[in-house]
């Protein structure tokens, strides 16, 4: 078994945030239950989390070459995390369990995706008389005992899996293009790359997180379906990205030219994007009377819509039957995405790029797009927006949405001098 991801990457925090990694040196089982417990619980909608035993940790970064884990130690561990699985979580939980060797030495690799029957409880001690459980949840890059309002907005989560993570029922594993698994895995650098050539389908998608149900009754999980079907807009309508272009007359006026791009979400966005780029992204060379050198501006900054579009196609609702909308006229460039972010996001907050989700809406989702480098992690969107805009000597971006967080909107001016 392989993971769907570059194990170095994973090493040095640039396939997950930091948050969602744990090192252990050796194997402390009660420490690796709690939290395997915590990443299953996924309280912050992260996509659950990775703990790496024989990997030592310092100052929060890990010490490489690994410390390593003996040959034979490898398959006890596995044994014994199956039997914790079974006997020390409630209800039972069962993570991916991935022997690997880095610089010649061993190591496991333990994926802990968030579970779709949360809350989960673990035992609190190995001891014989010891038969309390509790449960267990992640603060930053610490496994803490849920307690009080902790333990009651985890209780509050109960049977609700994010929509992207959810087991979809109505299409067939058969739905899931081996291609497009297979190319993904390479562009990622993945060791399940060369096995996904022949690997029945139904355990490469197991192995890569997207078909879950049980045994007997297998079925495509909806992130799945919108990485790697070719028409994922036939399980999720309007499922899309709508280019739309006004002329000078502004939306007000009768004229306008729209282009659909759809697909599996990786071509479609990078498709937008590309067309975005080709047609509506100008350079303007400013010249100074005072000096030789002039200064070279683009009408957007592509850095900007390029977070913007990720951002939106990250965050929207794909349960809410509204496309991501590029609305581009002579001033500006705005994107839209629908519903609104989550309700603990501030707008003054997020007008000064300092907002930080409460929970995700798709917790899976923001991995793979991470892994392809569209995004850099997780609350890094609107201030590279913001960065970008001054960089490029524009006003302001302009974020919004309404009291009822039904839409948001990212407003890009354009360039004073264009």
């Amino acid at each position: 078994m392989a993971l769907p991801l570059n194990i170095e990457s994973l090493l040095h925090g640039k396939a997950v945030e930091w948050e969602r990694l744990e090192f252990k040196a050796g194997w402390d089982p009660l420490a690796v239950l709690h939290t395997m417990c915590a990443f299953a619980n996924d309280f912050h909608n992260l996509g659950g989390g990775y703990i790496i035993v024989g990997v030592a940790v310092k100052q929060g970064q890990p010490l490489l070459p690994p410390v390593g884990l003996k040959q034979v130690q490898i398959d006890a561990i596995q044994k014994e995390i199956l039997n914790l699985g079974y006997n020390a979580i409630q209800p039972y939980y069962h993570p991916v369990v991935v022997p690997a060797e880095i610089n010649g030495r061993h190591i496991l690799v333990i994926w802990v995706l968030g579970g779709q029957t949360r809350p989960y409880k673990a035992r609190l001690t190995f001891a014989k008389e010891g038969k309390d459980y509790a449960y267990f949840i992640r603060k930053a890059s610490s496994t803490v005992r849920a307690k009080g309002a902790d333990e009651t907005e985890l209780l509050s989560l109960a049977a609700t899996v994010p929509f992207d993570d959810r087991i979809n029922q109505r299409a067939k594993i058969e739905d899931l293009s081996r291609e497009l698994m297979k190319d993904y895995l390479e562009q990622v650098g993945s060791d399940l790359a060369k096995p996904a050539r022949t690997l029945p389908l139904l355990e490469l998608g197991r192995q890569m997180g997207v078909i879950g149900g049980a045994k007997e009754a297998p079925f495509p999980v909806n992130v799945g379906l919108m990485m790697f079907n070719p028409q994922p807009h036939r399980f999720f309508p309007v499922m899309q990205i709508d280019i739309v272009w006004f002329p000078k007359e502004g939306p007000g006026g009768d004229k306008f030219s729209e282009k659909i791009f759809q697909g599996p979400l990786p071509r479609m966005t990078r498709e937008s994007l590309d067309f975005i780029r080709r047609n509506f992204i100008s350079e303007m060379v400013i010249k100074h009377p005072d000096r030789a050198q002039a200064t070279r501006v683009n009408n957007y900054p592509y850095e900007a819509i390029e977070e913007a579009v990720v951002n939106a196609v990250y965050h929207r609702g794909y349960d809410v039957r509204e496309p991501v909308e590029v609305r581009i006229s002579h001033d500006e460039l705005v994107v839209l995405s629908y519903p609104g972010p989550d309700r603990s996001v501030r707008l003054d907050q997020l007008r000064a790029g300092r907002a930080q989700p409460r929970r995700y809406r798709n917790r899976r989702i923001g991995e793979f797009l991470k892994e392809l480098e569209f995004t850099e992690g997780r609350a890094t969107g609107i201030p590279k927006i913001i960065d970008a805009m001054r960089k490029n000597g524009s006003p302001p971006a302009e974020f919004d949405f309404d009291e009822d967080h039904s839409y948001f909107m990212v407003r890009l001016p354009v360039h004073p001098a264009a």
